[in-house]
């Protein structure tokens, strides 16, 4: 599941960025998305797959606040990121002729500062909340709870907001095709 996550996502990114007609804020949006959703899958399941074959759960305490910051702060970029894409959209709708004024370059960055600065203020108050619950809760279904939103949901994300996507499919298709001509020539 951490592959087809790392790799769907990454493959989305890539295919947003080679094709100039995936160039608008929407897809903006959503390439950052699958940033985050990276980043968010690669800060704790290496270590958990390192753990299970190890047969170690031990980390250090220094290790688990950095490790539970980026946890917290990758996991509300991602929520902050689906708030400006609804507005995204929200535009697009209902303010058709002005989208392109409206949701110009510049917006689009800070609202993406924003996304990131936000998660960024919050992360104590869901640090903490995280840590005091844990304690309190069965250690066996904590675990099936963590995997369903570090592992599942990111995984699922890519196909969500992508594959259903025809200009995603089509980026996609001319990505992995220029990439099989070339290997040819």
């Amino acid at each position: 599941m951490y592959l087809v996550t790392f790799f769907g996502n990454l493959l989305i990114i890539l295919a947003i960025f080679s094709d100039s007609h995936l160039h608008t804020p929407m897809y903006f949006f959503l390439s950052n998305l699958s940033f985050t959703d990276t980043c968010f899958i690669s800060n704790t399941i290496p270590k958990m797959l390192l753990n299970i074959q190890t047969k170690s759960k031990i980390i250090s305490y220094e290790n688990c606040l950095t490790q539970m910051y980026f946890f917290i702060l990758f996991g509300e970029v991602d929520n902050f990121l689906l708030t400006v894409m609804a507005y995204d959209r929200f535009v697009a709708i209902c303010h058709p002729l002005h989208y392109m004024v409206i949701m110009n370059p510049r917006l689009c960055v800070l609202l993406l500062l924003a996304s990131w600065l936000l998660m960024s203020l919050f992360y104590g108050t869901g640090l903490g909340v995280y840590l005091s619950s844990a304690a309190t809760q069965n250690s066996r279904t904590s675990a099936i709870v963590s995997v369903t939103y570090t592992v599942v949901i990111p995984m699922l994300n890519p196909f969500i907001y992508s594959l259903r996507n025809k200009d995603i499919k089509h980026a996609l298709e001319k990505l992995l095709n220029r990439d099989s001509y070339s290997g040819f020539h």
